[in-house]
């Protein structure tokens, strides 16, 4: 645990090395179950498996909250020295930051690492949240920020709650775009394309169709009872996905091991065969209302495949599991005439030197613009037969 001083505001904030000098009881305590994705044994597998450490370029540096002597929240953070697998680019800034002779790196990220979901990240429950105002939290952060010697700090994909902690005049706040689907109540994936309209929904059907004529066929597995080979499977076609754009992958087959074991049957994955072998996968995570699909991998290329397995079957798997929301990852605007709704991201940010600031805040409101008329038209693009009503909820905007 690093040595702290108290920051002007009154809250501190102390670091940790590893999730484990917390703990489990601790950490969840702040945490709740409603999020896997922050739960202590996803964070933990991490760690674990080594696909975050020093050596990955994620080193975890988590954050401990304390107000008045008492301790009231913690939250996933890691020293990065580089910006990959974080889904909010900053290589522009890195660039022009590291052209004017200023190391960029080592930054402070408050993020669930390579993973673009909104959620909670200031772990602070309700009562303590109320006695903080989001001058106190910038403050603090700032006063990290100086005191680890970072020359930034950023805070990813927090959830509506998160907002409006962090929600302050001059701050530097970034927007972007996901596309998410919503369950607005209904009972068979045919209910949901009756919503539609009748081109959408006939598009629809025939990839389904086109799909089953290939004779692909699908099985579900559950973290619990999920055999050896199907995991392999899984990992091969995972691995593959990044070695084809030239990349390695960011999780190794040991983290999906461990977050099968602990998460049992909320992690699902969703397997295509055809002639008896399977050819394609993806991953599921049940949250309390939100089924977030994670990876995907295929060897070859099949005709809607990359649709059917991870946003049809998706889909399916939300109604026949009653959960509110699929987030199916970050991108894509094929996702919205597949019935997936605009939703806006959110993400703060600081920087030490106050020119480069000025520069940044300028982009960040631009941005933010380009960003609401993005959101708009691909509303009106929406393939619904109706207007859906806003949706409601800590994630949608």
């Amino acid at each position: 645990m690093t040595e702290h001083t108290t920051a002007p505001s009154g809250l501190d904030i102390v670091t940790v090395d590893s999730i484990t000098d917390i703990g489990r009881d601790h950490w969840n305590r702040f945490a709740g179950t409603d999020n896997p994705l922050v739960s202590y044994d996803f964070l933990e597998a991490l760690e674990a498996s080594g696909s975050v450490s020093r050596d990955t370029g994620w080193q975890p540096c988590h954050l401990t909250f304390h107000l008045d002597g008492h301790w009231i929240g913690v939250a996933p953070a890691y020293r990065k020295f580089h910006s990959m697998g974080e889904y909010v680019f900053d290589w522009a800034w890195a660039d022009a930051w590291q052209r004017h002779g200023q190391p960029y790196y080592p930054k402070l990220v408050v993020a669930v690492p390579f993973t673009p979901c909104q959620g909670p990240r200031l772990l602070i429950p309700g009562p303590a949240r109320a006695d903080l105002a989001p001058e106190q939290l910038h403050q603090a952060l700032d006063h990290l920020m100086a005191r680890e010697g970072l020359h930034s700090w950023h805070l990813l994909f927090p959830d509506s709650d998160d907002q409006a902690l962090l929600a302050s005049p001059g701050t530097l706040h970034r927007q972007g775009c996901q596309f998410h689907w919503f369950n607005r109540g209904y009972q068979t994936f045919d209910d949901f394309l009756a919503q539609l309209t009748s081109r959408k929904r006939k598009s629809i059907r025939k990839e389904r169709r086109q799909v089953a004529e290939q004779g692909i066929t699908f099985e579900h597995w559950s973290g619990d009872a999920l055999p050896d080979d199907v995991l392999d499977d899984f990992f091969l076609f995972y691995t593959a996905t990044y070695l084809k754009r030239g990349m390695h992958p960011y999780l190794n087959r040991t983290f999906f091991q461990l977050l099968a074991q602990r998460l049992g049957k909320g992690l699902r994955i969703i397997t295509a065969s055809r002639e008896g072998q399977r050819i394609a996968a993806a991953l599921f995570i049940m949250g309390e209302d939100t089924l977030f699909g994670r990876y995907w991998g295929c060897l070859d290329d099949y005709n809607h495949l990359h649709f059917e397995t991870c946003y049809y079957q998706g889909i399916d798997l939300a109604i026949n599991e009653r959960l509110a929301r699929f987030d199916a990852g970050a991108q894509g605007e094929h996702k919205l005439v597949r019935g997936f709704e605009p939703v806006t991201t959110h993400s703060w940010h600081n920087v030490a030197q106050p020119g480069f600031r000025d520069a940044v805040a300028h982009f960040c409101q631009e941005e933010a613009e380009d960003v609401a008329r993005y959101r708009e038209a691909a509303l009106e693009a929406l393939p619904y037969r109706q207007e859906p009503q806003e949706s409601a909820g800590r994630y949608s905007s």
